[in-house]
């Protein structure tokens, strides 16, 4: 992925340099025909195309911020009941994600759903024991998990 930002970087230079239009605008037109060309020999590089790794961290961080806000509004609407009708308790999830990185992101990510708290990772970090505020479909949390969050972080790092 370095690589082909690199060369994306150079030709949006090179191009800048052979038009004699050292602004923002012939930078982009040389980053934007970096694009094209790489894109269209992406079948020589050994890795993926690099924007499909660029989006899908965009998709994550957006991902990020929509579960902030929503967490951030259910914990309001928590605080301003009158009556709280919770049901506590703890439910395990067993992860495919395999490195430290993943794992740790994982766990920040859970701690921002509403009343969602991981406790503990077991030794072969595929099992997480997770504190939940309200349950009331266990499998539902868990393939939310799966579906928005696990799938977000393996998008980025495989």
């Amino acid at each position: 992925m370095a690589f082909q930002i690199i060369l994306n970087l150079i030709i949006a230079f090179v191009w800048m340099f052979l038009n004699n239009a050292w602004n923002g605008i012939g930078f982009l037109i040389g980053y934007l025909l970096g694009l094209l060309l790489i894109g269209s020999m992406r079948r020589f590089f050994p890795q993926r195309f690099y924007i499909v790794r660029v989006w899908a961290i965009i998709k994550l961080l957006y991902l990020l911020f929509k579960e902030l806000i929503r967490a951030s509004i259910e914990v309001i609407r928590q605080i301003i009941k009158p009556r709280l009708e919770i049901r506590p308790g703890i439910f395990t999830y067993r992860t495919q994600l395999s490195s430290d990185w993943e794992v740790t992101f994982l766990c920040l990510l859970i701690s921002l759903t509403p009343g969602s708290l991981p406790l503990e990772i077991s030794g072969n970090q595929r099992k997480l024991f997770i504190h939940a505020l309200d349950i009331k479909d266990e499998q539902k949390m868990r393939d939310d998990i799966k579906n928005t969050f696990e799938k977000a972080i393996m998008e980025v790092t495989r």
